[in-house]
Parts: structure tokens; sequence; C-alpha cells
């Protein structure tokens, strides 16, 4: 008897093992998911904000108290000490993403899993714990530079543009160096693909950043597009890699018009009031170009938000892409453009 991991689920067991899902140790058991789905707190106090849960299909074929084998691909990758096995309902998914709303992709996707889960420890087999993201890896990336004590972090699920630019460079101005962690799990149809991201950034440290200040890896995680609480899911986990400092944005980590463009940063005031994540947060405006100003500013720098502004529209970058077209500078950098336009237009945009 054994489970068989999907890619995410097989990420997740890796994150856990590794430290980056800190202080998880394994898949939640019912007591630990329904703290986290209705207060936003492990059962330890801690704040977590995101359920990681084991699904399975055959529900009556594992019993608590038995250690069942992890497989991925055919191949065991470790094993699960079952404490517990339940089944969620759609109550509970609404609650995470703050919408009942079954077209919401995070909605879409978990009512897609099987609703019954198992909890436990977990293990994961010495040869998969290579190359995988770990406890202070940045920390550690960043050891040497004797002049580097404070780290931002910053999530992005796009190729870099002039506001996301914006943000980091004033980042690098707060902090003493910059990790920028893209999310390349699993994401919706219609967004940017891993190549594209990754390419396009690799193209910004290369072309344009200062050397030994700024570091880039990938983050193998899927996206929610939970919005606020995602927003400190992701806090989260760059504190447990190291990071002294983390970016909130505009719609951090929204989708649409589910979430107000500032609630994720206000979830995270309220949240810091009472509980010290471990890491200091930077809240950060909208970035625009404004005509009269000639670059790119916010409105806590800029007294012409109602009449000259132009917003950075990731629609408008999206169709100069996809039609093979290099975006206005003041949107997005050509030698960026070019980067992401030489992947092919087949390679830019995630099919499904």
């Amino acid at each position: 008897m054994y489970i068989e991991l999907n890619g995410e689920s097989f990420s997740d067991l890796k994150y856990i093992s590794s430290g980056i899902f800190y202080p998880l140790s394994g898949f939640m058991h019912y007591d630990e998911y329904k703290s986290v789905v209705d207060v936003m707190k492990l059962l330890n106090g801690d704040i977590w904000t995101i359920p990681i849960t084991l699904e399975i299909k055959d529900f009556d074929s594992y019993k608590v108290g038995s250690c069942v084998d992890l497989v991925y691909n055919s191949q065991r990758v470790g094993s699960i000490y079952i404490e517990d096995k339940f089944k969620i309902n759609e109550k509970e998914i609404f609650k995470v993403f703050g919408t009942s709303d079954l077209d919401h992709p995070g909605v879409k996707k978990e009512r897609e899993r099987s609703p019954w889960r198992v909890g436990g420890k977990v293990t994961l087999d010495e040869k998969y714990k290579s190359n995988v993201l770990y406890k202070g890896y940045i920390a550690e990336i960043f050891k040497g530079e004797n002049s580097i004590k404070t780290i931002a972090g910053f999530q992005t699920r796009n190729p870099i543009h002039r506001a996301h630019e914006y943000l980091q460079r004033v980042a690098l101005e707060t902090c003493d160096a910059l990790f920028i962690n893209p999310l390349i799990g699993w994401k919706k149809k219609g967004d940017f693909t891993e190549e594209a991201v990754m390419g396009a950034y690799e193209t910004m440290i290369r072309e344009f950043y200062p050397k030994n200040r700024v570091h880039l890896r990938g983050l193998k995680t899927r996206m929610y597009y939970a919005g606020p609480r995602e927003a400190i899911f992701h806090a989260i986990i760059r504190r447990n890699l190291g990071c002294t400092h983390f970016i909130i944005g505009r719609d951090h980590a929204g989708v649409g018009n589910y979430y107000g463009i500032y609630e994720a940063q206000e979830l995270a005031k309220r949240i810091i009031e009472y509980k010290n994540l471990g890491i200091t947060l930077l809240f950060f405006r909208e970035p625009y170009y404004c005509k009269v100003c000639k670059q790119i500013v916010t409105e806590k720098n800029c007294k012409h938000y109602e009449c000259s502004r132009v917003s950075i529209s990731g629609t408008a970058i999206r169709e100069c892409l996809q039609n093979g077209k290099i975006p206005d500078d003041m949107m997005m950098r050509r030698e960026i453009a070019e980067a992401i336009i030489g992947l092919g237009r087949d390679n830019i945009f995630i099919k499904g």
C-alpha cells in the first residue's frame, strides 16, 4: 500500500522536509487544518494561512497509525506516518479563498482535488534532498558578504516590468541585498511560463543590477491566487529562507477583482499588531509612470496621481509580447521584452 503523489504534493513533501514550510513537520491533520482555515493559526499559535494537506483517492485503504510509502513517478520518495484522515468541504475551501465563486482559479483547482486527506509526519528519502531550497538558504548564500546584514525577499509570478523594478530598487536602498524568488510551480492558464519569468530576470540581473547584491532562484510551489492569505504565506516562506524583509505590494497574489488592491497589506498589518512574524514587512503603494514627473513614482511621492498617471498595465504588456511587439519603454525595458519574445510566442504563456 502506498500513496501516489502529484507534482505539487511532491514539492510540498520536499519543502516540509527542508524547512521551507517550518514549523510543519508533516501534512496537516484535521485539527491543524481547521485551525488554519478558521483563525489562520497552527495549533501551537504560530501564524499560518494556507492549508498544506495530502489528498488520497481511496479513503478506506489507509489506516490511522500506519506508516505508508509515498510514491512519485513510480518511485518511492518518502513515507508518511498517518495520524489522521478526514474530508474537507466546500465551505472550508471558500473560507480560505474568501470567495465562493467557482471560477476563481484557486477555488476551481482545490475543488478538482480529492476531498479526502491524510495528515501526519513525513520523511523524504535522502537522494531527493539534493538541490532543494532549504531553511536559511538565502542567508547562507550571502554569508560571505560581510556588508550584507539585511535581505529583502521579492515574490512574483511575472517577468519584471518597470513597476516591479521600481519596488526592487527601493528595496535595495532599504536593505543590503535582494532575493528575487519567482514562483515557478503550478499557475493558471494564460500566466507567464517559467522560461519567460526566469529569462527576463536573468537578463535584468546580468544587464542592470549590481553584482553580489541580487540573487535569483525559483520557488517550485503552486500559486493559490488566495490574495491576502497567500501574501502572509509567502512572507513566512521567505522568512524561513533567511530573508529579513519581505515586500507586499499592490494586490499581492490576487487575481481578477476578488480582493481589494491593498487588502493583503491590511491583513498583514492586523496580524503583526499581535503576532511577530519574524520578518519585517515592506508595504509599497502601486508604482505608475507620471507624465509630469517623467518617471516611475507612487502616490506617496507624486502629486499627479489623479491627472497625469499612466498605469503600468500588465494587460497591455501581455498583448504586446503575445504579438511579438516591444511594449512602451515606460512599462518594460526593451532588453527584457526582447528576451521574452526570443522564446517564441508559443513559449511565453501557459496553455493549460
